[in-house]
């Protein structure tokens, strides 16, 4: 009985960003625990092979392609999801982009595309998804925040400011909607080898320096995002709401 609390089998997942990455790595161990996984992106061309990857993989899954910026574009194929697959159980907000750069130089269209994304694109999905959660009285949200949700560190503070948010932003959805059985949580992965990270981990200095500030000595792999995930997506998390789990290495606990 206690392994059926973890089986996903028959829930409908929308993962944004999940054409690569992170959000890839949750697709397809989301999918192995059973769930009918719906990728997202706006490059057709790597959500459709993405798309391959996964079904090859035995797994359930299909693709929509759009923007999570885009509130009408949101909204149109959310509606096209629940109509063609079926209702939305499970919204992973993974989607999110990185611009590094002194602050005090830092572009105002940079700093409005980071919020834009990494901020108001979750509001933005969470809102047209959890109107179906609230009907149908069940739902679970995860927001893939960050370190960053709490810890800063030079040139990256517009993505901290909109991780920071994105936690309190999990808190207020957590408060909101758990009346009506809608668990709102988030993930705060630590260092883990992505594209989005490429050019630290590939900076022999900065690697040392990870590796030596992390107490497992090492930097994460993107599959081991999933446990915590599929944790958090099951009913053995029904009654843990507005909490963000940092899948860190041990990095936040160690000064």
């Amino acid at each position: 009985m206690s392994q059926n609390l973890f089986d996903l089998t028959g829930k409908n997942i929308l993962i944004t960003g999940s054409s690569r990455g992170i959000g890839y790595a949750l697709a397809e161990g989301m999918g192995n625990a059973g769930g009918r996984i719906i990728i997202n992106g706006t490059n057709k061309n790597r959500l459709t092979e993405s798309l391959k990857n996964l079904t090859n993989k035995k797994i359930s899954a299909h693709g929509s392609v759009f923007n999570v910026c885009n509130e009408s574009s949101v909204h149109k194929q959310i509606t096209h999801i629940e109509k063609d697959v079926g209702p939305i159980d499970i919204l992973i907000n993974n989607a999110g982009i990185q611009i590094r750069g002194p602050l005090e130089e830092f572009d105002l269209k940079d700093w409005q595309h980071i919020m834009d994304v990494n901020l108001t694109g979750a509001f933005v999905t969470a809102k047209a998804v959890v109107k179906g959660m609230i009907q149908r009285n069940r739902g679970k949200i995860i927001n893939i925040c960050s370190m960053q949700s709490e810890l800063a560190r030079p040139t990256i503070a517009p993505y901290a400011a909109s991780k920071g948010g994105l936690k309190l932003l999990t808190q207020s959805m957590a408060t909101e909607w758990g009346k009506y059985n809608i668990q709102v949580n988030g993930i705060a992965p630590g260092y883990f080898k992505t594209e989005i990270t490429r050019e630290l981990y590939e900076n022999k200095d900065f690697d040392a320096w990870l590796c030596e500030r992390t107490p497992a000595n090492r930097w994460g792999d993107p599959s081991e995002l999933v446990g915590a995930a599929i944790f958090l997506a099951s009913e053995a998390s029904d009654y843990v709401n507005g909490h963000v789990i940092f899948v860190d290495g041990g990095l936040r606990a160690r000064v």
